[in-house]
């Protein structure tokens, strides 16, 4: 056999493979998928027929269907990349580029649990530490988890919230900031939790599109001025979305 001709397994493999992505792609008939991948109808066939036994695919109302066999791996792959894991060369990009407090956290009830930390190289130590919890309504970390929230969520959580060590907002300017943030897609903090600490914070996303982490870059007053923190809000939703991405947002990934 010449070293340019695929091995017989091989081209099977990437046959079937190939199947399976058409399939995800919408292809739902034989012609469709046969199509897709330039294959005969017979070849085709049996593909589709092998997957279908291996539970890779399903048949429904004569029409082609991904299987519960890729709902299994799908799930498996997920509890193979922790977040704070898969998250991590992505935080240390951003505290990288920005000299800044990077966070990143998940809800746990009406707070805030930070999963990981990189610490600044200027400015004030932040009272945030790995594994600790902070009200999801005072944090931007904890707002950025609540944007997909209903208002009268964010109202209660609001009204049971109390600052230590930030500044007490009224529920009027609370909310007015939630829109505000909802709209651009990060949350700004503005010594809301800490006084002296500012931040840029944003939502990750599953597969799903569901907000299940957030990201946050925050750092003292001088060095976080309003023009800085709108310059800094496309760059904190591009990390947030590269996260995302690890997570299956966005559409699949190339073959």
């Amino acid at each position: 056999m010449s070293l340019s001709q695929p091995h017989p397994g091989t081209q099977a493999l990437s046959r079937g493979l190939a199947v399976v992505e058409a399939v995800a792609a919408g292809a739902e008939t034989l012609a469709a998928i046969g199509e897709a991948i330039g294959c005969t109808r017979s070849t085709t066939q049996r593909l589709t027929a092998a997957l279908v036994r291996a539970g890779y695919l399903r048949v429904a109302g004569g029409l082609h269907r991904l299987g519960p066999a890729l709902i299994r791996l799908g799930a498996a792959a997920r509890t193979q990349m922790p977040l704070a894991s898969l998250a991590r060369p992505e935080l240390e990009r951003l505290a990288a580029e920005t000299g800044d407090t990077v966070h990143l956290g998940i809800e746990a009830g009406d707070q805030v649990l930070y999963l990981d930390k990189i610490g600044a190289r200027r400015g004030l130590e932040m009272r945030s530490r790995i594994g600790s919890l902070l009200p999801l309504a005072l944090t931007g970390v904890g707002r950025a988890l609540l944007l997909d929230a209903a208002p009268a969520r964010w109202q209660a959580l609001h009204a049971g919230a109390v600052p230590a060590h930030g500044r007490r907002s009224g529920w009027t300017e609370y909310e007015a900031s939630m829109q505000a943030a909802r709209g651009r897609g990060t949350v700004f903090d503005l010594e809301d939790n800490e006084t002296g600490i500012r931040c840029v914070a944003a939502p990750v996303r599953d597969a799903d599109g569901a907000i299940v982490a957030a990201i946050s870059v925050a750092g003292a007053v001088q060095f976080m001025p309003e023009v800085r923190m709108r310059a800094l809000s496309g760059r904190v939703l591009e990390a947030a979305g590269a996260i995302a991405a690890q997570l299956g947002h966005g559409g699949a990934g190339a073959c």
